[in-house]
């Protein structure tokens, strides 16, 4: 119950979060598993919160295995249906715990559940897709060999920016990986090489491959229309919903910049409003209540979201 109720504000905050977030094919959405979503990485844990507010069914996502190390991290990251890889650089001695993480995405998808795994193995905030690593390949074609009717789909996360408030996300479902293909090669070996090979065509049509410098043809690919009258609509309230957030923006803000200036910035950002927004509203619509009356600490209390909304959708893409 609790995690459904956290689901739902996340699904609102994203949509304040983000201007838009576009899907090629939403159909996907309604998808019943087994189903593996391989997808490039290149925002931090802000790509998995993405797709799991989309899916109605819990979506469980691969994470960097040292995140685990506290056991009550490692608790808390369960729960909110993530699991552990780990890579040669955190170890070779946590190697052997991916069979375990593999083995437990496999009783999710004998429940007919979902998995998203990022097959280029870390993160990098770029419009470039990078060299894809074994796991995937490893997961499917196991799960394959288990009987498991698995669909793979991959899956590319396109970004307008990594570091500013209000972006628009492209996400762009590529086609299903054919199991009967994979298997026509002989040898495990042959066999990933297949599928990262079939999985890296698509990905290359779905991951957007945009200079860092080229601001222009970013701006063209994620330009999100926007009515003149709309303009003139959300013109006040989105320039209450700027003045009435911005300390609050600013503090999360200052704070990620401090500690977090890596490719990690946009979701630590992220998280941190998400946890003090609902602190910030209470804390406002008490300050309003008091000092002005009861009604107009009402009307702030859904005031406030409405404002934050209508400015990231006044204000120009970024």
């Amino acid at each position: 119950m609790l995690f459904a109720l956290i689901k739902v504000y996340a699904r609102l905050a994203i949509k304040i979060y983000c201007k838009k977030v576009i899907i090629n094919k939403p159909d996907m959405l309604a998808l019943q598993g087994p189903l593996l979503f391989a997808a490039n990485h290149p925002n931090s844990f802000l790509d998995g919160m993405i797709l799991t507010t989309l899916f109605q069914e819990p979506v469980y996502s691969l994470a960097r295995g040292d995140a685990f190390k506290n056991k009550r991290f490692n608790k808390l990251l369960r729960w909110l249906h993530l699991l552990p890889v780990y890579r040669t650089s955190e170890g070779a001695e946590n190697l052997g715990h991916n069979y375990t993480t593999f083995a437990a995405c496999q009783q999710v998808f004998k429940r007919d559940g979902v998995v998203l795994i990022f097959s280029e193995g870390r993160c990098t905030n770029e419009w470039h897709l990078r060299p894809l690593k074994k796991g995937t390949a490893r997961l499917a074609v196991t799960s394959w060999e288990a009987g498991i009717p698995l669909k793979v789909i991959p899956l590319g996360f396109n970004y307008s920016s990594f570091r500013s408030f209000g972006k628009v996300v492209h996400l762009n479902f590529g086609e299903t990986i054919s199991q009967s293909v994979i298997q026509q090669q002989e040898g495990e070996g042959k066999q990933f090489l297949q599928f990262n090979e079939l999985v890296e065509q698509q990905l290359k049509q779905e991951v957007y491959e945009i200079h860092l410098t080229d601001i222009e043809k970013r701006k063209k690919i994620f330009r999100v229309p926007t009515s003149s009258l709309q303009k003139y609509l959300l013109a006040l309230p989105a320039v209450c919903g700027l003045l009435l957030h911005l300390p609050l923006y600013f503090m999360a803000k200052k704070a990620t910049d401090i500690f977090f200036d890596n490719d990690h910035y946009d979701s630590v950002l992220t998280l941190l409003l998400m946890i003090s927004y609902p602190f910030y509203v209470a804390l406002l619509t008490a300050f309003a209540a008091y000092f002005l009356g009861g009604f107009w600490g009402f009307f702030l209390l859904f005031f406030l979201p409405f404002s934050a909304w209508a400015w990231v959708q006044f204000k120009p893409t970024s």
